[in-house]
């Protein structure tokens, strides 16, 4: 081998050897400045509620200040997107639901991002159904009533969702397509200003995570849930399947995401601080109280949740005359 090509290749390896000594000390000093969670869903939703119970274990486990910062707008693209295109250093990470990676991945022709390829996932957190809710000037008490009402009055019915393409749209039409009704669909930029109309009665129907105080003060009818088990704040609530629409069944869930090329040493110990923070009995009942059971994961069952529901998500569609619109 020529003296040229020699030193070349020491040059090479020692350069190497820099980056790799240089990635090691940074993942070992990580976190040593603010987090930011970036929710892409609106101030006052379920997800942005429970953000913030998250933001505040994690703080306390990754030993620094953890933000929730909301950039809602297109059902959560907006927010995945932006976190998709950041760079890889651990301090600004996605807390999303299913919304971003599975629903959308469904309804969605030309995502501007691979739910996979361009994220690393980092832990799921936890499950939970939607309820579905109704203002008090709908003359319904339970699912059955709900699909009779909507029969009658075809058309005078509308829902509100968190956007086009959500999780909370995909609900809808579901309902819709099983139920066999015609009722229109009102997009908004988060569940919360959904929730906002549906309170005063501008909307009729919502399916969303954060309806219990209103609920519990008489301000919105609970008629079901959406997911097979009965939410564990109402046990005597059937589902929306045992109520009239045997077979229905979404659940939500809530996971954490780095964008692409996150190091594999920052990634474990936002996975080992994810383990601390759900430990906590005080942050479990918190979660509980909102309907949320606490999961908690590998980054590799998250890959493969999203894998697997997304096909799931796929057979449901198809099965709905027309797609999700």
């Amino acid at each position: 081998m020529r003296t040229g090509h020699i030193k070349w290749l020491r040059a090479a390896v020692a350069g190497l050897t820099l980056i790799a000594g240089t990635s090691l000390a940074y993942g070992q000093s990580y976190p040593d400045k603010p987090i930011h969670l970036i929710v892409p869903y609106a101030v006052g939703g379920f997800s942005d509620q429970s953000s913030r119970i998250i933001a505040e274990a994690l703080s306390q486990a990754l030993k620094q200040p953890v933000v929730v910062e909301n950039r809602p707008g297109g059902g959560g693209r907006i927010g995945s997107d932006a976190v998709a295109k950041l760079p890889p250093d651990g301090y600004r990470l996605l807390l999303t639901t299913n919304g971003t990676h599975t629903y959308m991945a469904v309804t969605e022709k030309s995502l501007s991002y691979d739910p996979i390829k361009d994220f690393t996932p980092v832990s799921l957190i936890g499950s939970y159904g939607l309820l579905m809710v109704v203002h008090p000037s709908v003359p319904v008490r339970t699912v059955g009533e709900f699909i009779a009402y909507a029969k009658k009055n075809p058309g005078k019915l509308n829902y509100a969702s968190s956007g086009p393409g959500s999780g909370l749209h995909f609900a809808g039409e579901v309902f819709k397509s099983m139920a066999g009704i015609d009722m229109l669909h009102i997009p908004y930029k988060g569940s919360g200003p959904g929730m906002q109309d549906v309170l005063a009665g501008t909307c009729h129907v919502i399916f969303a995570g954060e309806a219990k105080p209103w609920i519990d003060a008489g301000k919105l009818r609970l008629l079901g849930t959406t997911s097979a088990a009965r939410d564990p704040r109402y046990p005597d609530a059937p589902t929306i399947g045992e109520g009239g629409l045997t077979g229905y069944d979404l659940t939500y869930w809530v996971g954490l995401f780095g964008p692409r090329g996150l190091p594999v040493d920052i990634q474990k110990k936002l996975n080992a601080a994810v383990t601390t923070a759900l430990a906590d009995p005080g942050l479990r009942k918190r979660l509980s109280d909102m309907g949320m059971v606490v999961v908690g994961s590998t980054p590799d069952y998250l890959t493969q949740q999203i894998r697997t529901e997304t096909q799931k998500l796929r057979a449901i569609a198809a099965s709905i005359p027309g797609g999700i619109e």
